[in-house]
């Protein structure tokens, strides 16, 4: 039997310190070019979830209007999604299960802004964006509810 050789190791078997500066500082490149592009993300999302809570607050208005053939009034709120109304008009047929389990608020810990009868039809329903005030750009616009779009969905 032949004796087994041991394989020879090279010296720059290891990663120099050359080596792992060039892919520290191309690692640095990408997260440079990527990091801004991911910062304003979470006030897109936050738009996304009030026009996607509005829709869902467009539904339970509806599900109410047809069984008590009105939307709740201004002063009734949305609060009357969740609890039976007290105040005239009462409904006749509202839900034992209630509309919504909670009484809404945007992304940004505000309620929303309801009015009935509205001023763009039966209802409007806003959220003031992130700073709560009527008006805006941006990430401060309003989010009106797009009566066409919620019909389609």
């Amino acid at each position: 039997m032949a004796p087994k050789k041991q394989s020879a190791t090279p010296r720059d078997a290891g990663v120099t310190l050359i080596e792992m500066m060039v892919v520290l500082v191309i690692i640095a490149v990408i997260a440079a070019m990527v990091v801004p592009n991911v910062i304003g993300r979470p006030d897109e999302a936050r738009v996304t979830v009030a026009e996607t809570d509005l829709r869902s607050i467009a539904s339970a208005l509806e599900l109410y209007r047809l069984d008590n053939r009105t939307y709740p009034t201004t002063s009734q709120g949305l609060q009357a999604l969740v609890s039976p109304p007290s105040t005239p008009p009462v409904p006749e047929n509202w839900s034992p299960d209630g509309y919504l389990e909670v009484t809404p608020e945007d992304p940004w810990g505000n309620a929303y802004v309801y009015r009935s009868p509205g001023q763009t039809g039966d209802y409007d329903l806003v959220s003031l964006g992130a700073d709560g005030r009527p008006g805006g750009d941006s990430v401060n616009a309003d989010i009106p509810l797009n009566a066409q779009r919620a019909a389609s969905n």
